[in-house]
């Protein structure tokens, strides 16, 4: 008797363990379903998309198949540009902390466009970093692409991609190092130089470079960055197409390059008209007076009068020329060069090229560089993009 009850017992506690297992097993089946839903949204959020850039990348979206959410400060011309491209939009202030985390978490992917980056970079990739989002920016500068690489760790264990510079700064100098290190795997020196044909600078250019005035350049030199003069180095650059007289500046490929090869020693020019390469020379005279608050106002002033960036001619006419160079321990050299479109043209492109691998699940952790992952042949990836190697 004492058996029985104690078997219909044991009966009854494997009945409730089985309906446990099975409750369990559909908590732990939903929430898999709810994962993969957030992991297959890839909901994308550009950022500063009333700039003149942002514009570029949120008509040129849907080329790619990709809607992104528009975002910005100013409510009256994201969503002027939302509405005609009927796209959805938000309004978020970066110093809204909760805000931002609250519309970030809704998306897998950001396209900060918002400069200066120097003062719009931190409080995203830290948001991205907090929400499991992949960031990505259009940053040229070397102390931003420095300020992202330190948060390689976070993003590591937050399970997300950081990528700055996926648009004209630094993709095709990025996949031209990348290409010249792959010819030569011992180059200890990397010399990289750029020309822009038929174009202009936007007012977000032309702000962060303003931002820059009676700063130094930057070169590496045995893998330390090093603050030089402005202007340090001059030479003649056979670009393919023509020839053009260039001085060395600090591009973004001084930090990025490194990452992307480990090439020791990199230094950047880019084509500029001698006359004015003489009168940079005796910059370092007056670098006291151009970094004063007062001087950089009054270049932004005049920076605002201006045009917002290359007219349509400009964009469809205008060219990009990049030519590189590396060197090993023996003197042997390895030459490369690239022909694409108008820079702000390459750099939309650029940008919704490397968001689509995202959403195609083409990302890994951590901080990367755009050739260091997807290879050299990103570049070609963009329309009009021709590469020949020496």
């Amino acid at each position: 008797m004492f058996f029985g009850e104690f078997s219909s017992e044991i009966r009854e506690f494997s009945r409730l363990l089985h309906h446990i297992n099975i409750s369990i097993l559909q908590v732990i089946k939903t929430n898999k379903k709810l994962i993969q839903h957030k992991m297959t949204e890839k909901k994308i959020l550009l950022y500063g998309a009333n700039g003149y850039t942002g514009k570029l990348i949120a008509k040129l979206a849907t080329d790619y198949s990709l809607s992104p959410t528009l975002a910005g400060r100013n409510h009256r011309e994201i969503k002027e540009l939302a509405d005609s491209l009927k796209l959805p939009f938000e309004i978020i202030d970066l110093n809204d902390t909760v805000k931002l985390d609250e519309i970030i978490t809704q998306h897998s992917i950001v396209i900060h466009a918002a400069g200066p980056f120097s003062k719009t970079a931190k409080a995203m990739v830290e948001s991205c970093i907090r929400n499991h989002v992949h960031y990505t920016d259009i940053n040229g500068d070397i102390s931003c692409f420095e300020l992202v690489k330190k948060y390689n760790q976070d993003a590591i264990d937050s399970n997300c991609m950081l990528m700055p510079g996926v648009g004209f700064d630094v993709v095709p100098t990025d996949c031209i190092a990348k290409l010249l290190h792959q010819q030569m795997p011992d180059a200890i020196d990397l010399k990289i130089a750029f020309a822009s044909v038929g174009s202009s600078v936007s007012h977000g250019t032309a702000t962060t470079m303003a931002e820059k005035l009676g700063e130094k350049g930057a070169k590496r030199i045995n893998g330390k960055i090093v603050r030089v003069p402005l202007g340090l180095n001059s030479m003649q650059v056979d670009f393919g197409k023509k020839k053009f007289f260039c001085m060395s500046i600090p591009w973004g490929d001084i930090s990025t390059a490194f990452h992307t090869t480990g090439i020791q020693n990199i230094e950047t020019f880019t084509a500029v008209k001698p006359s004015l390469f003489k009168q940079l020379r005796f910059q370092g005279l007056f670098n006291w007076l151009l970094r004063t608050q007062v001087v950089r106002k009054i270049i932004k002033q005049k920076i605002d009068q201006r045009p917002a960036g290359p007219d349509e001619n400009m964009l469809k006419n205008g060219k990009c020329l990049v030519w590189g160079q590396v060197k090993n321990q023996k003197g042997d050299t390895k030459e490369a060069r690239l022909s694409g479109p108008e820079g702000y043209s390459f750099t939309a492109h650029a940008a919704l090229i490397i968001a689509k691998e995202i959403v195609n699940g083409n990302w890994q952790k951590g901080y990367q560089t755009p050739a260091g992952l997807y290879g050299y042949e990103l570049a070609n990836s963009v329309p009009g993009v021709s590469i020949t190697l020496e």
